[in-house]
Order: structure tokens, then sequence, then C-alpha cells
């Protein structure tokens, strides 16, 4: 027992220097390469704690040898920035002037669902209350927000890249028909429809493919 404790005391110091030498970006928001990075040294990390017939050696060594790849990498990071954008990537621009850019919200495996729901975390509840919107590379939303607001009012998805959303359809007052009848006014059919959000006070986001967003109105049931 006190084997193991001694054990995981050396290898918890060793993690903690190394995780300190390592930047505040370790603890913070980090890249994709820094993230395989704390992975790799969780697991070297438990393998000598949890078995004590693997010399502690192997791995200090191995922790300090991930340290020293982490220190390449960001050294190559800052001197040459095609291996940044290798490494890290670049920032996705999707949402512009125009609307959603379908190219880049499906280049990065979202849709817009997830778009949606990464602006409420950054506090916009419509797509058209930012000029332009971001995922840095890093993961995470940024965007330059407009001055005012268009709306205060939650809302609904009822198309997603093509795909329906029938109870929210429904919740809207709209039957298969009367859907139907509305995506005909806009000239296009449901499988070319980017995105097309409704809130309660009846304010709807509308984009098709190849075209820029326009807001409309309707009668809605209610106010949600």
């Amino acid at each position: 027992m006190a084997l193991v404790l001694v054990r995981t005391t050396i290898i918890f110091v060793t993690l903690l220097l190394v995780m300190r030498l390592m930047g505040k970006s370790q603890i913070g928001e980090m890249q994709p390469f820094e993230f395989v990075i704390t992975l790799l040294i969780a697991e070297l990390a438990c393998i000598p704690m949890a078995d004590s017939s693997i010399p502690i050696l192997y791995g200090i060594v191995s922790i300090v040898t991930i340290f020293i790849l982490h220190q390449t990498v960001w050294l190559l990071d800052l001197w040459f920035r095609p291996v940044k954008d290798v490494v890290c990537g670049k920032p996705s621009l999707v949402i512009t002037k125009d609307g959603i850019d379908v190219y880049q919200l499906k280049k990065n495996n979202l849709n817009v669902s997830d778009l949606i729901e990464s602006m409420r975390s950054a506090g916009y509840f419509n797509l058209d209350d930012v000029y332009y919107g971001l995922y840095e590379a890093n993961g995470s939303f940024s965007a330059l927000e407009k001055p005012e607001k268009s709306s205060y009012s939650l809302a609904l998805t009822l198309v997603d890249l093509g795909k329906p959303d029938r109870k929210n359809i429904a919740a809207c007052g709209f039957d298969g028909e009367s859907f139907n009848e509305f995506l005909k006014t806009q000239g296009t059919k449901m499988k070319d429809v980017v995105a097309m959000t409704v809130n309660g006070e009846g304010r709807v986001y509308f984009q098709s493919r190849g075209r820029k967003y326009k807001i409309l109105n309707i009668e809605v049931p209610g106010n949600w």
C-alpha cells in the first residue's frame, strides 16, 4: 500500500509540473493536438500507478517524451504557418451576410441545429442576431453581433438542411398541405431549404440553397 501511495505521489507531481510547463491552454480551451496530448498523458499516468510491476521510470519517461513532443509542435506552430493550419486547423466562417454557409457547416460535421445550439450558448437566440459567426480552431463559437437583436422570442427550427421537424411545424400552425403551399410561394422545395426557423412572434428566418436568407412574418398560434 505504501508503495502505491509513493508511486502515485511521484506521478502526480510529475504531471503537475508538466501541465504547468505546457501553459494555460492545457487547462482552458485546447487545440486538437493539445487535447490528444492531454488524453495520452492521462493514460500514461494511470499505467504505472495501477500496476506496481511496471517501473515508475517508464511512466515518467513517457510523460516527459509527450511534453517534448508538445513543445516541438508548439515551436513549429509558431514558426511555420502551414504546420499550424494542419495541426490546429482554421476558423470556419459558418454565418455570413448572406446567411448560413452550408459548405463550411458540413465540412465541420455540423447541421443547423448544432449551429443554433452554439449560438444559444453564446447568447444569440435567432440566426440573424449576428452579422458573422464562426467556429474557432478550438471549437468555440464567436460572432460579430448586430447592434440590436432582432427579437427576444425563442425560435423553433422547422427545417434543418432539407429535413423537416414535423412537431415544430405543427406547433407553428402548419399542416402538411399548408406548409407545402408556403414553400411553393417561396419558389423552393423542402430538400432545397437550408434553414427555416419561426419565433413566437411569427418572425421567420428562411434560407434556401444558393440564395440569401430572408425574413418573413406569419401568423402563429400563441406566443412561446
